[in-house]
């Protein structure tokens, strides 16, 4: 495989990481806010496979790989945060809520917009969705990597 074909293959991996998050996301599985953090990276990684469509690129791969890392390095201190190994953001962990007021507080509405950080919402095979994000995220980055040699 060329080395331009397997940088697109890695941005159509964070595109289908990007399109499992909203499906969980549809069907009821709100993000927090670590979770929404992790998706940043795979849009930066869409969009220089977008890029390299048009001007392929060894420096555009050598930065999708970094976007892959980052992803990956989010998902796994999220993991961390999850399995209670170090604290997360107070704003989105057991140790507070943030900015709400009283009032936020009571609105059925924000209660139901509220996600902690530190609980699994869902997980297949021990692995919860930041690790699993981790994982792939990993594996498209050595894609971007293996890519940037080739080229």
């Amino acid at each position: 495989m060329t080395a331009h074909r397997l940088a697109l293959l890695a941005a159509a991996g964070s595109f289908a990481l990007l399109v499992g998050a909203f499906f969980f996301q549809a069907i009821g599985y709100a993000p927090c806010k670590m979770c929404l953090w992790q998706r940043w990276p795979h849009a930066v990684a869409i969009a220089l496979g977008l890029v390299l469509i048009l001007l392929p690129n060894r420096l555009l791969m050598l930065l999708g790989a970094l976007a892959a890392a980052v992803t990956a390095g989010i998902g796994m201190f999220h993991v961390g945060v999850e399995q209670k190994w170090w604290e997360g953001p107070s704003d989105c962990t057991g140790g507070g809520l943030g900015n709400l007021s009283g009032a936020d507080l009571l609105s059925t509405e924000t209660l139901d917009r509220v996600v902690m950080c530190d609980e699994i919402a869902w997980s297949l095979l021990g692995i919860s969705m930041p690790g699993w994000n981790a994982l792939i995220s990993l594996i498209l980055c050595a894609m971007w990597l293996t890519a940037f040699r080739r080229a």
